[in-house]
């Protein structure tokens, strides 16, 4: 199981550098949620939720600092 994780992760990280824009947040979000998974024995679909999970944050976390910029120029 431990090499089965290190080996979802690695590939994880080989395909957040070939899509980084795209992936933000999806990372740590997987990182996380694979860990979570792993204590509880579903460690793939924690990390694809954990992605999920990070990149509506992230995306969340950007609307807000557009709004905020554009308040501020006004």
């Amino acid at each position: 199981m431990r090499k089965l994780s290190f080996i979802v992760l690695t590939a994880g990280l080989l395909l957040s550098v070939t899509s980084q824009v795209e992936a933000k947040g999806c990372i740590k979000g997987a990182v996380v949620g694979g860990a979570a998974g792993h204590l509880a024995h579903h460690g793939v679909a924690g990390a694809a939720a954990g992605c999920a999970v990070g990149h509506h944050m992230a995306n969340k976390k950007q609307k807000e600092e557009d709004s905020k910029k554009q308040q501020t120029q006004q």
